[in-house]
């Protein structure tokens, strides 16, 4: 799975804000989200498949951990976007300063 397809599914972008902010055991992201366990784990799996969080292995309990380097497909892929936000901004802002200029 590639990770256009991963971010998708609104709860997985939800555990992978959680994640982002630490990492967490299934039953902690089941605390934040909505979700029970085996839809957290399936997530979880789907996540792992698309490279977008690592398992730590600590004892009995397993660590999901953000790995952030996939989203580097997702900002490639958003800066054209970015950039034509941008010069739209730019030219409503300059726009809107000659009308203020005219008013005075």
């Amino acid at each position: 799975m590639d990770t256009f397809q991963a971010l998708v599914e609104p709860n997985r972008r939800l555990l992978l804000e959680s994640l982002r902010q630490q990492p967490c055991t299934v039953n902690m992201l089941v605390d934040v989200v909505d979700l029970s366990q085996p839809a957290v784990s399936k997530h979880l799996k789907v996540l792992k498949s698309a490279n977008l969080v690592i398992v730590r292995q600590d004892g009995q309990k397993r660590w999901y951990e953000l790995n952030a380097e996939p989203m580097n497909e997702v900002e490639k892929f958003l800066a054209p976007y970015r950039q034509f936000y941008c010069e739209k901004l730019d030219s409503l802002e300059q726009h809107l300063e000659q009308m203020e200029e005219t008013r005075e």
